[in-house]
C-alpha cells in the first residue's frame, strides 16, 4: 500500500509499505476515505519531536471504512464508516474509566521513553513518534486501529461527508477541549492565540459555549478573516505591530479576558520581539524545546483568577515561564492532550443539528501522493492554507 512516511527533518515521502494486519483480537482494519494533515505534524516535519525514525508512518487524523476485525470487537462491522479518534485508549484502565483517555495506561508499549522525558507516559498516538507507541499513522491507504473496540465512532448519517466529521478525530475536539476547560459563563470575554485548525474550532466552541466577546489573536489577514466570518470571533488582533496585552485590556474593561487559549504551541512566533529571538535562537540549536512566547503572554494578559487553557502542543522545557504572575494573581492553568473519545458523541450530534459545519477550515484538497507539496505548503503558509485534506 501506500502511505506517507518521514524522512528526515522537513522531508516526507508516499512510499509503498506493507499492508497492516490484525495483531489483537481487539484490533480493526480501516481502509482511509480521508485524512488530514495536522499543525501538529508540522512539529514531526521540522524535528521537533524526538524519537522519529525514518519510514515511520504519519498523521493522526484519519476515517474511513471497516475491511477487517479481530473476534474481540463487537461493536464494530466491516463495511462501518468510522472516524477513529488520535488518542489510543483501551477503556479499562482508571483514566480510561474517568474519560481521561489520552492519558492510558495501557495503550503505549513504549511507555519507558515517555517516562524519561516526562515522569509518566500519556497514551499512544497515531503516527507520532515511538516515544507514543510508534504506532503507524493515517496517512495511509489503510491503518491498524489498536482497542477498536472502544476508539472509532461509527457515521450513520450518509448525507454527512468525510470533511463534515473528519475533524472529529481530533481538530474538533481538541479545540472544544480548549474552550471547554475555561469554564465560561455567560458574559466571559475568551481570546485564543493563534487562529490556525484547533484555533478556529476553539474559537468556535467558545461562541457555542456561550462567550460574549471572542478574541482572535495571529498574524496573518486570511486566518483573522476565517476567525470572523466562520468561526464568530467578535474581535481579531494582528499582533505585529501591536501590544496585545493593552489591545485586550481595552476590549476587556481594563481587567483582561476570562479564559486564554494557547492554541499555538511549541513553534509561537511574535513578530521581531527581541524574546521571540531569544526563543528561536535557543530552539535552534536544542537548548530550549520549545517557543512559548504566545503562553507567556496568556498568562500575562489573562484576568486576575482567570483561566488559561493549553491546547497547542508542547513537547519538552521553556524558558523564562512567568510563574510570578501565575501565582500572584491566582491564574488557572487547564491542559492536556484531547481526550478525544469523550466529546465524540456530543460533538456528532452537534453537526448533525447544523450547530457547526466543520468542514469550513478545509482550503486544499489533495491525493495521498501530493503530501509532500501538502506538508511544504501548510507549513510555509502559501496558498492561504489552513487545512489539507488527503484523499488516498
Amino acid at each position: 500500500m501506500r502511505a506517507n512516511c518521514w524522512m528526515g527533518i522537513n522531508r516526507v515521502e508516499v512510499r509503498e509499505v506493507p499492508e497492516p494486519t490484525i495483531l489483537n483480537r481487539r484490533d480493526a482494519i480501516v481502509r482511509v476515505t480521508a485524512t488530514a494533515i495536522c499543525g501538529s505534524d508540522l512539529h514531526l516535519y521540522g524535528g521537533y519531536v524526538p524519537t522519529m525514525e525514518k519510514g515511520d508512518i504519519v498523521g493522526h487524523e484519519f476515517m474511513g471504512e471497516v475491511v477487517e476485525i479481530g473476534r474481540g470487537v463487537e461493536n464494530l462491522s466491516v463495511g462501518d464508516r468510522v472516524v477513529v479518534p488520535f488518542p489510543i485508549a483501551c477503556g479499562n484502565c482508571i483514566p480510561c474509566k474517568r474519560q481521561l483517555f489520552s492519558l492510558c495506561e495501557n495503550s503505549n508499549p513504549n511507555a519507558g521513553m515517555a517516562e524519561k522525558a516526562w515522569g509518566s507516559s500519556p497514551a499512544g498516538i497515531f503516527g507520532y513518534s515511538h516515544m507514543l507507541g510508534g504506532f503507524a499513522g493515517g496517512q495511509a491507504e489503510y491503518v491498524r486501529v489498536p482497542y477498536a473496540d472502544v476508539g472509532p465512532i461509527r457515521i450513520e448519517d450518509d448525507s454527512l461527508s468525510d470533511e463534515q466529521v473528519l475533524f472529529l478525530s481530533d481538530i474538533f475536539p481538541t479545540g472544544y477541549m480548549g474552550a471547554e476547560l475555561c469554564d465560561i459563563q455567560p458574559g466571559d470575554s475568551v481570546a485564543v492565540w493563534g487562529a490556525g485548525p484547533v484555533g478556529q474550532f476553539a474559537i468556535a466552541s467558545a461562541v457555542l459555549l456561550g462567550a460574549e466577546r471572542v478574541i482572535a489573536i495571529d498574524r496573518f489577514p486570511y486566518r483573522l478573516e476565517m476567525a470572523a466570518e466562520k468561526a464568530g470571533a467578535t474581535h481579531t488582533i494582528d499582533y505585529e505591530g501591536t501590544d496585545v496585552r493593552e489591545a485586550l485590556r481595552e476590549l476587556t474593561g481594563g481587567r483582561g479576558p476570562d479564559g486564554c487559549i494557547d492554541a499555538a504551541g511549541m513553534e509561537a512566533h511574535h513578530g521581531s520581539a527581541p524574546i521571540n529571538a531569544y526563543d528561536r535562537a535557543k530552539q535552534a540549536i536544542r537548548q530550549e524545546t520549545d517557543r512559548p512566547h504566545a503562553l507567556r503572554q496568556a498568562i500575562t494578559s489573562c484576568r486576575n483568577g482567570g483561566t488559561v487553557s493549553i491546547m497547542g502542543v508542547y513537547g519538552g522545557m521553556v524558558d523564562k515561564f512567568p510563574i510570578g504572575s501565575l501565582m500572584n494573581r491566582s491564574l488557572t492553568i487547564r491542559t492536556g492532550q484531547c481526550h478525544v473519545q469523550r466529546y465524540l458523541r456530543p460533538l456528532l450530534r452537534r453537526i448533525e443539528a447544523g450547530d457547526i459545519d466543520p468542514s469550513f477550515v478545509v482550503t486544499h484538497r489533495m491525493s495521498l501522493d501530493d503530501a509532500p507539496d501538502g506538508f511544504a505548503t501548510f507549513k510555509h503558509k502559501q496558498d492561504e492554507c489552513m487545512k489539507v485534506v488527503l484523499t488516498p
